[in-house]
């Protein structure tokens, strides 16, 4: 397949995996199980895929790719948020970050280690998959900016996948550090740099570039702000800076980005101008997941011969076992009712953070079974965007909003 091939291809099937599902449905089209079955078939129909389908050999373009996506989808993730207090409509949330995400590592590393998988990539498969995903999970968070009355099953989900992904990325370095062989020294280092201070670090620096940023936006020069333009570009320049200021003194620029737009959206929390910028920074996230899709629907056709019913029971157990069962024991107490509940634990959707775990870990060691694990995180985010994207407007629609859930203003 020629370049200008692939062009006309990916055009015509996003296109079409927007189109198709209105013509069944009156709700906006989940088309992310419609993009990789069509990625899967441009493969399957090719006799020579290109060397973009197979990330196993070449994974630079997805690593680079997945990075681009997810760091514009944390930063409109934050921008997302207009209410975030009191402080107790964060609890679902912690429970999902402290809790729920380590334990769901910790099985799906047993559940490596069961299919005899080296430790340090069992360890790398919990890394990848355990994190929700802020770029497919759009169903399921809330709306863009101004709307208010987010409803916590919604806030809780958003929350979890702005965090989440930045907070699995100590365990990657722990996986890549057992594949090396582990010391007590390295161990140590582990724990005060990747656990600690890198945390903490790209904390901090999305919230001075989002305060800074906001500032530079929307009050200096007060006569003349820069919010009168009109310019979406706005978003995206956010998104680098926080990105490359918190990897520059390397922290985590995930988690710095949806600090950063959350800090952001603090400022003239009623402005429209907000809105703009979310709508910008949506459109961008929009067309890269959309190539991604396709790409992962490619890689499952150029690979389909590898894929295994193993590598299927493993995504199948995290979808509709390991995470809903940890999910719905961690969110005991919570406050969220049994439907809520089931329903916050249920949608922890898997997809592009996790290509870009696995892309940057095999791009910096050589690792153990590493083709089994792209196997199986492919299957897991096709499982996902099917089983998630076709059931989540539906189901979130039966949920209304408790008295904890009633519009607020902003702030």
């Amino acid at each position: 397949m020629s370049y200008h091939q692939f062009l006309l291809f990916a055009g015509l099937a996003i296109v079409l995996a927007f189109w198709l599902p209105r013509f069944v449905s009156g709700r906006e089209p989940a088309a992310s199980a419609l993009l990789i079955l069509a990625g899967l078939v441009c493969a399957l129909a090719i006799a020579e895929p290109p060397p973009l389908f197979m990330p196993i050999a070449d994974p630079e373009w997805w690593e680079i790719l997945s990075e681009l996506t997810v760091i514009v989808a944390l930063f409109a993730t934050g921008m997302r948020l207009d209410v975030v207090g009191p402080l107790s409509r964060w609890r679902a949330t912690w429970r999902l970050l402290v809790v729920a995400m380590p334990l769901t590592i910790g099985a799906m590393m047993l559940v490596g280690l069961a299919a005899g998988w080296p430790l340090a990539s069992a360890l790398l498969l919990g890394a990848v998959l355990a994190p929700t995903d802020p770029v497919l999970a759009g169903d399921v968070q809330v709306g863009p900016p101004t709307e208010g009355g987010e409803h916590p099953v919604r806030f809780a989900l958003t929350t979890e996948a702005g965090l989440n992904d930045g907070l699995a990325f100590p365990f990657v370095y722990l996986a890549l550090a057992a594949v090396a062989g582990l010391t007590m020294t390295e161990a140590s280092d582990w724990l005060l740099r990747d656990l600690v201070y890198r945390i903490v670090a790209g904390t901090l620096a999305g919230g001075v570039v989002g305060w800074l940023l906001g500032q530079v936006v929307f009050r200096w020069p007060a006569r003349n702000i820069l919010a009168a333009t009109g310019s979406g570009v706005l978003a995206l320049a956010g998104v680098l800076v926080c990105y490359g200021a918190a990897e520059l003194i390397h922290g985590y620029g995930f988690i710095a980005c949806f600090v950063g737009g959350l800090v952001f959206r603090r400022i003239e929390v009623e402005h429209d101008f907000h809105g703009n910028l979310h709508l910008f920074n949506l459109a961008i996230e929009h067309a890269l997941t959309a190539v991604l899709l396709l790409m992962v629907g490619a890689a499952l056709g150029t690979y389909a011969g590898w894929v295994r019913w193993e590598h299927a029971a493993i995504a199948a157990a995290l979808v509709f076992v390991i995470r809903p069962l940890i999910g719905w024991v961690t969110l005991a107490g919570t406050g969220l009712s049994p439907r809520e509940r089931f329903v916050t634990a249920a949608f922890g959707v898997r997809g592009i953070g996790s290509i870009y775990y696995l892309a940057f870990a095999a791009g910096l060691a050589s690792i153990p079974a590493v083709a089994e694990l792209w196997m199986v995180v492919l299957v897991t985010i096709a499982m996902s965007a099917v089983v998630h994207g076709l059931t989540a407007g539906a189901v979130l629609s039966h949920i209304r909003a408790d008295g904890n859930a009633q519009p607020e203003p902003a702030r």
